[in-house]
């Protein structure tokens, strides 16, 4: 075990050195500003166009711009029950005299880890992941590595805790700075607001009778769950195109454009339900929490959690195999 641990920690010290998690720090540090400014311009927008801040009658004007879509002959007839959906989850709301955007540091993280799920987050774990074995190919370490008295799946084992590690380690960084960036505008108040999740959608109707309020830390914890699950199935299929793929830009590469490509097909197609049973088209978990429509009938939370197992057991299946058995010396 205390060889283990080593190698853990040595694996640890790789990712620290390649600068990868400063790159990251970096990135955030960049970009969640950029979000908090959006979103405020945003709200001053629509604010100073209303004439007013109450934010009821922001809700049911959004309401109103929404139904006014659907009169559209433009508009798709899938994109039509996505928005019909959102409107009755909106409703609920207003019936309820719940606030669902209340300013605060605490509701930008919420907003910030629900939009950024599918794809920004994701993309970081690629960052730090799609090298971290085909790394040791370019750099011509591997042998050295493999020179040790020590099995390689103890070896490639370690290199995937560590990546779990560092995976934390990023969700927790995206937190804190969401919160102490966001927080400076607009407060940092707001932990125990209470924010509605339950929502269940069946047709073209949304089911309320499983719907009960949680106040906003408990919610966000939540989502902070779900965002770990969906970057530990990504990483996990990174983890393994690493293993394929000896080169650091063609693994880096390939789960970009599947990142991107996942993306854009449940845009493009969401009547295409077999896309249900692809890895990528179910990283937005923060959607069943929400009540967030969702495009692709079929598609549940105990349905996408069980797709990304699915996937990442096989990607660790493949990437174990492949790794003890390939001639990595030759």
């Amino acid at each position: 075990m205390r060889n283990f641990t080593g190698l853990v920690y040595n694996e640890l010290l790789k990712l620290v050195r390649k600068r990868r998690m400063l790159v990251i720090f970096l990135i955030l540090l960049v970009l969640i500003p950029v979000f908090t400014y959006a979103q405020y311009r945003t709200y001053k927008t629509t604010t100073e166009q209303m004439g007013t801040s109450d934010w009821r009658a922001l809700l049911q004007q959004q309401i109103v711009d929404t139904q006014n879509r659907l009169a559209s002959n433009r508009v798709p007839e899938e994109w039509k029950e996505f928005m019909r959906l959102r409107i009755q989850v909106q409703q609920y709301y207003l019936d309820h005299d719940i606030n669902p955007s209340a300013p605060g540091g605490p509701t930008f993280v919420r907003k910030f880890i629900e939009e950024s799920i599918s794809l920004f987050l994701p993309l970081l774990v690629v960052v730090v992941a799609s090298d971290i074995v085909s790394s040791e190919y370019g750099q011509g370490t591997i042998k050295l590595l493999l020179a040790r008295p020590v099995r390689r799946w103890k070896i490639l084992l370690s290199k995937y805790v560590a990546l779990l590690l560092v995976i934390s380690l990023i969700l927790l960084l995206t937190g804190i700075l969401a919160y102490l960036i966001s927080g400076t505008v607009f407060g940092y108040g707001g932990w125990g607001m209470p924010v509605l999740t339950g929502f269940q959608m069946k047709g073209e109707h949304v089911i309320t009778d499983f719907v009960h309020l949680v106040p906003q830390w408990k919610y966000i914890l939540m989502a902070l769950g779900l965002a770990w699950f969906t970057c530990t199935a990504v990483a996990t299929l990174s983890f393994m195109v690493s293993v394929l793929v000896r080169s650091t830009a063609a693994s880096m590469g390939i789960m970009l454009a599947a990142l991107i490509a996942g993306s854009l097909l449940v845009q493009l197609a969401p009547s295409w339900t077999s896309l249900k049973y692809l890895a990528f088209t179910n990283l937005k978990l923060t959607d069943y929490l929400s009540g967030a429509p969702i495009l692709i009938e079929g598609m549940s939370l105990p349905f996408s959690l069980s797709v990304l197992s699915l996937w990442s057991a096989a990607g660790l299946i493949i990437a174990f195999t492949v790794f003890v058995r390939r001639d990595v010396l030759a």
